[in-house]
């Protein structure tokens, strides 16, 4: 093949590549204005069913999920491990879905909690870290709808950062970066350097939201629910660094279409005989607080993960 075919090769290539790419984003944003033409509760609903129906027929479902349960929860039979992860499943849907929904399924009513979508557990928290001017971390698991802490934060005037990561898709990316950007504040993405971003973050006083419960390639080794895994210890060497609290929060799906925010009292992480956090005792601390979380709610947790590797 000459030089001159190969380049006109690459360029077709990347040109039907971005064919596809951006045919594939005006498909995502046109269901997005679909479902947001549905109330949030009745789409909830839907996500949840369909992701319930189709979920369990897929090889991620037995391969991973059914796997990682019966490692977790290896005294439970195996109708549980199922009933589980079918609420899984579920739990995905609606998030999925509640994702169009974002800017408005936010409804908290102090004067009046029961009349409102939000429950929230450690205000005085909240308001010490709003505050209080300095840095601080807040570690997260993908439990219930883990996007509303930043939701809240924005909200209610908590100046935040969050890491997340941008699909591969350039104008998918920057259409969810756009839509994440009105309702949670600063946005930083996941990528080779980013550990410098989110240490600038820091530096300028600002508060720090990480969902730390995957598996973490470059990560420190502990268990989780007894088995060795990689973990993510990037928020304890952030901590280190710049000796700044750690606290850690979750959502909680109730019932009646509710959510439960709880944000937890600064933890208190292991120091080495400098007098500094210890990442890997943070990580041991991390992963018995997410275990906990786990066992109250298995089904609100994202079992399709590989989080055994």
């Amino acid at each position: 093949m000459t030089p001159v075919l190969r380049r006109i090769l690459a360029r077709l290539y990347r040109w039907s590549r971005d064919l596809r790419d951006f045919s594939a984003a005006l498909a995502v944003a046109a269901v997005f204005h679909v479902v947001r033409l549905v109330p949030a509760e009745k789409a909830a609903g839907w996500g949840g069913f369909i992701a319930r129906k189709i979920g369990r027929m897929l090889p991620v479902s037995e391969r991973v999920g059914m796997a990682n349960l019966r490692r977790a929860f290896p005294h439970k039979d195996e109708a549980w491990h199922r009933a589980v992860l079918s609420e899984c499943w579920d739990n995905l849907g609606r998030v999925a879905v509640e994702y169009c929904h974002l800017d408005h399924i936010w409804d908290l009513r102090p004067e009046d909690p029961a009349a409102g979508r939000i429950d929230i557990v450690g205000t005085e928290h909240f308001y010490a870290l709003r505050d209080d001017n300095k840095p601080a971390i807040i570690i997260s698991a993908h439990l219930g709808n883990w996007e509303l802490p930043m939701v809240a934060a924005s909200a209610h005037g908590l100046e935040a950062a969050a890491l997340f990561r941008a699909p591969n898709n350039r104008w998918i990316a920057r259409w969810v970066y756009a839509q994440r950007e009105v309702t949670m504040g600063e946005l930083i993405a996941s990528r080779h350097g980013s550990m410098h971003a989110l240490s600038a973050v820091l530096e300028r006083g600002v508060h720090l939201g990480m969902l730390t419960d995957q598996y973490f390639y470059a990560g420190i080794r502990s268990a989780f629910f007894g088995i060795e895994t990689l973990n993510n210890q990037a928020f304890a060497r952030l901590a280190r660094l710049h000796d700044c609290p750690v606290h850690a929060v979750r959502v909680v799906r109730l019932p009646g279409y509710r959510f439960r925010v709880e944000l937890s009292e600064p933890l208190a992480l292991p120091r080495d005989q400098s007098g500094r956090i210890d990442p890997a005792g943070a990580v041991d601390v991390m992963n018995r607080r997410f275990e906990s979380w786990i066992s109250e709610y298995p089904g609100q947790w994202l079992w399709l993960h590989r989080k055994w590797r």
